[in-house]
Parts: structure tokens; sequence; C-alpha cells
């Protein structure tokens, strides 16, 4: 069944040349800066790099001719998610088409491929012992078997993807951990089984919650298998963030060097630089798409010394020194870009004050001048992340950046 299952697959799949990774600096111990080719993909991805979480192709509120005013080629990888295409349109619509590169016409842009929404796990589901995921979407839950997923990567034709995992929270005991790894591990092999391409562009899943015995043995189990790299997940999920450094060592200490890692569930800044100082290559996660819902923008300083933060950024009112708020009415007759001296479209064009105009009316520019904000600001910061590395200052700037939004909130608080 399983070679059927494949030969089927292999007519409509659009092979690639195999993808390469190659790390060019470390500091920290840790931290990594690599260069990243996919295949026939135009334009290398430096690493640590940020993927940008997607609906169906397209960030949420960004449209396709707007994605040239992102910076490039940092702004040319983007997640997405094979639920999202469960109901519609079909695979076989999709396949027919030519891969979602043809359907959305983004020839020059990458795709990764990861089935993160809400799993939940389900128990062997038929007498043939074939293990499925249950997946929370907008037509109820559903369940998905490898060879559906297989079908769905297939007709999709992403650059990248992940297998299939089983996510738990932080606070499942040790024996649900243990069940949580053995079926990342079964979904893993029949993926690779029914993959034509033989694992060339498949993300191994490595899972294994809050226990290091289990996250250990899940990533030397994955680190056997013939994949291209690693998506690592059960991040964001409860954890403390004082608990993540070991687990998230246990996992690098096992896994090859020259294959890039990816993880979900970590967006916060101080959270990057945590999964960095690691070993982490690639983030997705949808920090910017609930900044924008929220109406905040992005302001923290893009600046390794940090020491030109300005007087009205002290004083912005609910700051963190990351973002404001600017549906606050503070900012109602604010002239001021979002960011002095920030070069995006938004900031080049508007003021605060009508991005406050556009929330209180409830226009959909608001989102959309917001996001093109906080996604050339954050793609920003891992360009610094990047440079901190190369120079061999990524500890400095990852205590001065901790430092920094600590010292700002006491500032505020004296203020207030």
């Amino acid at each position: 069944m399983a070679l059927e299952l494949g030969e089927k697959f292999a007519k409509n799949y659009f092979f690639r040349e195999r993808m390469k990774f190659a790390v060019k600096a470390c500091s920290n111990g840790r931290a990594r800066t690599g260069v990243l080719h996919l295949g026939s993909f135009p334009n290398p991805i430096e690493t640590p790099s940020l993927l940008l979480c997607t609906r169906k192709g397209l960030p949420n509120f960004i449209t396709l001719d707007l994605l040239p005013s992102l910076p490039s080629p940092d702004s040319h990888l983007l997640q997405i998610s094979p639920l999202h295409f469960l109901e519609c349109p079909s695979s076989r619509t999709i396949s027919n088409i030519g891969g979602l590169h043809q359907m959305l016409g983004l020839h020059e842009y990458g795709f990764v491929a990861t089935a993160r929404d809400s799993i939940v796990c389900l128990p062997d589901c038929d007498s043939t012992n074939k293990l499925g995921a249950s997946f929370e979407t907008t037509c109820g839950r559903r369940l998905v078997k490898p060879a559906e997923y297989m079908e769905m990567i297939s007709s999709l034709k992403p650059n990248l993807w992940a297998s299939l995992a089983d996510e738990v929270p932080a606070w499942v005991s040790e024996k649900r951990n243990m069940t949580s790894v053995d079926r990342t591990i079964r979904w893993l092999d029949e993926c690779i089984a029914l993959d034509p391409a033989g694992g060339e562009t498949v993300l191994g899943a490595v899972v294994g919650g809050s226990s290091l015995e289990e996250r250990k043995r899940c990533a030397e189990e994955v680190a056997r298998r013939n994949v291209s790299g690693y998506w690592i997940g059960g991040f964001g999920l409860g954890e403390n963030m004082d608990e993540r450094p070991a687990l998230l060592s246990v996992v690098t200490d096992i896994l090859p060097e020259e294959r890039p890692r990816q993880i979900s569930g970590l967006g916060l800044p101080e959270e990057v630089l945590q999964a960095v100082a690691m070993g982490i290559d690639l983030f997705d996660s949808t920090y910017i798409y609930h900044l924008t819902l929220g109406g905040f923008a992005l302001t923290f300083p893009l600046d390794r010394d940090e020491r030109h933060v300005s007087d009205s950024q002290l004083s912005d009112i609910g700051s963190d020194r990351a973002k404001i708020n600017l549906r606050a009415t503070v900012y109602r007759k604010d002239a001021s870009p979002i960011v002095d001296g920030c070069s995006c479209y938004t900031c080049q064009n508007h003021t605060r004050a009508y991005i406050n105009h556009l929330l209180n009316v409830h226009e959909m520019l608001a989102q959309i001048l917001l996001e093109i904000h906080n996604t050339y600001h954050y793609l920003g910061f891992f360009r610094l992340i990047r440079e901190s590395i190369k120079s061999g200052e990524f500890n400095r700037f990852h205590q001065q950046f901790i430092e920094g939004r600590r010292d700002h909130l006491k500032t505020v608080a004296l203020f207030s």
C-alpha cells in the first residue's frame, strides 16, 4: 500500500535539488550563523532567520504587491500550514495548478510547511495500526493520517516540510511524553516511506515535552533518519523560560551541526535570543500577527550598542521597551512616525496619529500598515543577531538587550 501511494505521489511531486546548509560563524559556544540554500530557490537565506507566518501562503495583512516593500532576501522565507488547505482548495486542484509557488505567483519565495495547529493525539485509529493526528480546523476537528498529509505536501510542493509531530503541553506525565515520542518517530518513518524524494526536503520532528530524557531519546532517533534538517516542537506550551535552555541543549548536543534546526512557538525577542544561544537557526511564530491584531508596534532600538534611545521612546505610555500600543489616546495627535529613522513603508509615509485613527475607526488599513512595520522591524532584529554572532559579540548583545528592557521599565516606573 505504501509503495502504491509513493508511486502516486511521485507522478505529481516537484523534485528539487537537495537542500544545502553551511555554518559560517559561531559565538558564545552554540549561537551560530549559516547560509541555507533551498535547491532551485534563487535566494540563499542567512540564518538565524525568521519565517514569515502566513495564512494559505501570504502574511495575514500583507498583500502580494506589498511583499517587495520588506527587506530582501530576509523576507523571502514563508511558513505555511498544510492544515489550512484541508478543505479548500483541494490537493488535486493545487497539484494541477503546479503547487503553491505557481498558484500564488511567488516564484522567488521559499515555503516551509509545518503542521502546527492545535494537534491533539489519538490512539491507534484502526486495525492496521496506522496512526493519525487530530487537528482543529475551520470545519471542526479532522483526523489526518500520514498518507493524507503526504498527499498535501506533494500537491503544495514546499521547499522544506516538517513531519507530523505529537506535541504535548509541559504538564503531562512521563508516560504521556514517552507516547508522544513513539508516535512522532512512527509518523516520521511513515512520511519518509511515502516521500518520493526519500527525505531530501523533510525536517524530522523532535518532541519530548518537558522531559530531558524523552527529548534526548527523540533527538537520537531522529538523528538516525535520512532527513535534511530538524523541526523542534513542543515549545511555547506552558514550559518556564528557565527550563528551556536545558531542554534545547539536550537536543542540540545530539543533532548534527551541519543541518538546519527550526523551532516553533517562540516569538518574543527574549525567547528568540535564548533559542539562538542554544544553536537554533530558523524561527516561525505568530508573534507579529498577534502584535498587529492588538494594535501594537515594535519600537525597541535596532542598535547593538543601544545608546540612542530617545526621550520620546522612554516616555511612551505603556511601552515595555519592545512595543507601544497605538490604540492609546496619547498618540491621537502624535505626528511622528512609529520609529524615527525607520525605513519601512509605514514609517516613511504615515504617522502614529493616522494609525491611531485607523485603529479607532476599525479600518483594516491599520493592520496592513502595522504588519509592514512590525515585520520590517523584526527582520532588522534578526539581522542584528546575525551581525553580533559574526563579530563574536552575541553574548554581549543578548545581555544588553535583556538588561536594557529591565532598566527601561524601571525608568518608566519612576516617571509614572
